[in-house]
């Protein structure tokens, strides 16, 4: 298994993700500031020229949310993901899709100043809608789905600790505690120190 990964990109979290799961993997470090994300090479496994990719058995998987359950699922005796029939897979799937569909559009939206656009047209509705159903999830806490921490935790808990920092999303008193939790992770320092 191979993560193609750039220090300070959305490949954090993959990285993060590899290591709660203890997989054995391979890491192919791009600078993404000298452009190594943009030569043939690279752009033969992610024409979109992002990170993260995940190759793994000769198949490249690319974009976030789809490696997050790829991997959670890949492994399963790590418990990152519900199994299907598990109660929670539904909420899980939710809540994975939720992310690419409402919370990074609606960040991304405000962050460049856009508007939504009409209700009826914005995937997200408004950025305070948004914000608003996202608190409502994490406030029976302590993880997205309860007591235990899945991958959708590895997902949220590292977006929310940099857009927080970047003041793209407000830091409530909600997400600062789940982000200081999922920073305490071992996993999270061990990443911190392989990217330092």
């Amino acid at each position: 298994m191979i993560l193609y990964h750039s220090k300070n990109t959305r490949s954090v979290g993959t990285l993060v993700l590899l290591e709660e799961l203890g997989a054995k993997y391979e890491l192919k470090r791009l600078d993404i500031r000298a452009g190594e994300n943009r030569t043939p090479e690279y752009l033969a496994v992610n024409p979109m020229g992002k990170v993260p990719a995940l190759e793994h058995n000769g198949t490249i998987i690319t974009e976030q949310v789809a490696i997050y359950i790829y991997l959670a699922d890949l492994f399963p005796e790590a418990k990152m993901a519900p199994l299907i029939g598990d109660s929670l897979r539904g909420s899980y799937l939710r809540w994975m899709a939720f992310y690419g569909s409402c919370f990074e559009p609606a960040v991304v939206d405000r962050s460049l100043k856009r508007d939504a656009g009409p209700v009826s047209m914005s995937p997200y509705g408004s950025f305070d809608l948004m914000l608003n159903t996202l608190l409502g999830q994490l406030k029976a806490g302590p993880w997205l789905l309860g007591e235990k921490l899945t991958a959708l935790d590895v997902l949220y808990g590292g977006a929310l600790g940099w857009m927080t920092k970047f003041e793209l999303v407000p830091s409530s008193a909600i997400v600062k505690g789940y982000v200081e939790r999922f920073n305490e992770r071992p996993a999270v320092k061990r990443v911190q120190s392989m990217d330092a």
